[in-house]
């Protein structure tokens, strides 16, 4: 059984920093993929970043290239998302997911490709 669990959320000034944590227990294919998305008031959600586990490869949507980062720590198997850089853009509900089987990587940033979500956690960016 996928378990899936975020925390890290909060207030930050704009070009502030926070650190998202996941907690993605039962992933037990060679193949698996974790995923961030966010949904701010009134909008779809969206892509932020990916990893993959074969080759450890990551992904990002181009708003955030350059500013957020996705790594997962070995020894604890936590993945976590590191803003920088932060703007009130970035304000929403930030979600981690994660597929027992990568998604291809042409829908590596669809939210439809993962099965496991957690419950989501605020980030409000304030100016």
């Amino acid at each position: 059984q996928v378990h899936v669990a975020e925390s890290g959320g909060g207030l930050v000034q704009d070009g502030g920093s926070l650190r998202l944590s996941c907690a993605a227990s039962g992933l037990t294919s060679s193949s698996y993929a974790v995923s961030w998305f966010r949904q701010a008031p009134g909008k779809e959600r969206e892509f932020v970043a990916a990893l993959r586990r074969m080759g450890w490869r990551t992904f990002y949507a181009d708003s955030v290239k350059d500013r957020f980062t996705i790594s997962r720590d070995s020894a604890t198997k936590m993945v976590y998302l590191q803003m920088n850089d932060l703007t009130p853009k970035d304000t929403a509900v930030y979600y981690c997911a994660a597929a027992q089987q990568s998604p291809i990587l042409s829908a590596i940033r669809r939210d439809d490709m993962y099965h496991y979500w957690g419950q989501g956690t605020q980030v409000t960016v304030s100016s």
